[in-house]
């Protein structure tokens, strides 16, 4: 969450208005994030996040972003509701922005996350994902391994000033995730991006997930190894076995891996560090200097990396049969 474009009082008292929340009495920008502009808003019905949708976000995809929202809602995963206007539409237009007003969800990020913590995460992906599959829409994962090599060309000449040798480092695993990438395991829709600050905890309870942007359709065992690489890291790269344990386990308590997914879990969880390696890398030599978001470092997901590359099997990550 960002705020790249302001919206002015006018325009905003005659937007809130067409929902029937009430009168606006205040809104604030949220600093945090990189993909849209975002402000809390609060009216005489209560607060909720107001969300301008900028160029990075294809507008093609925000009905099944907005409808995934709603879906998973309606079966019990606790995550923002798209507000619908007064006419039923869940999208209207704001400043030049497609636009959309959700819910507000109770709770705050963690920034030292727990092996309490990476349980409840574990039950909460594992609940998105049976709760998905009856979702009706579709969305391509453009951030897959077929998005990875033409995503790495648009840096490579640069790679080297992130870091001595990132280009060459990055094309090596290129050569051994693209020919090897798993295949045909348990699909469905998956978050892609469930890092902590995308989901809100009450004291030790999860009390929501947000930022569905990234939701597409691919192995929900894929989602997994993304929340590995997000949760299960301490602050010196050293991979927390007992984390990984308990957010295993906790997925597990929902739905069972199968054989096929358990083979899988070191390749899909080097694949899952290269993805944020490579928008990390992209994003830091192409962010303005200027710019209100200061883009994350990559090396932090080149050394999650590295400790992949180093893995034989599941058991490392702390799986327990």
């Amino acid at each position: 969450m960002a705020v790249y474009t302001e919206v002015n009082d006018d325009d905003l008292t005659r937007f809130i208005a067409g929902y029937g929340v009430g009168e606006l009495l205040s809104y604030k920008g949220i600093a945090e994030g990189v993909e849209n502009t975002n402000y809390v808003v609060h009216t005489t019905g209560g607060p909720f996040i107001l969300t301008l949708y900028e160029k990075r976000v294809e507008h093609g995809d925000l009905p099944f972003f907005l409808g995934l929202m709603e879906h998973l809602a309606a079966a019990g995963v606790s995550c923002p509701l798209p507000v619908r206007d007064q006419s039923g539409q869940i999208l209207g237009r704001l400043s030049g922005r497609a636009a959309a007003l959700i819910t507000f969800l109770e709770g705050f990020w963690v920034r030292r996350p727990t092996a309490e913590h990476c349980a409840e995460v574990g039950r909460a992906l594992a609940a998105l994902h049976i709760a998905g599959q009856s979702f009706g829409m579709t969305r391509t994962n453009a951030l897959g391994p077929d998005g990875w090599r033409p995503l790495f060309d648009r840096f490579k000449r640069e790679a080297d000033g992130i870091a001595p040798g990132l280009a060459a480092s990055i094309e090596r695993e290129l050569a051994v995730l693209e020919p090897s990438w798993p295949k045909n395991l348990p699909a469905g829709i998956i978050h892609a991006d469930l890092f902590p600050d995308n989901v809100f905890f009450l004291g030790s309870r999860l009390s929501g997930l947000i930022d569905f942007y990234f939701a597409c359709n691919d192995a929900l065992a894929y989602d997994i190894a993304v929340c590995m690489n997000a949760w299960c890291f301490e602050q010196d790269f050293a991979f927390n076995i007992t984390k990984g344990r308990a957010l295993l386990r906790g997925y597990q308590e929902h739905r069972k891996l199968e054989p096929a997914e358990i083979a899988a879990m070191p390749m899909l969880a080097r694949g899952a560090a290269l993805r944020f390696l490579l928008t990390r890398a992209h994003d830091w030599l192409n962010t303005p200097k200027e710019a209100l978001v200061k883009p994350h470092d990559p090396i932090a997901f080149l050394r999650r990396l590295r400790f992949h590359q180093s893995v034989r099997s599941i058991g490392d990550y702390g799986y327990e049969s």
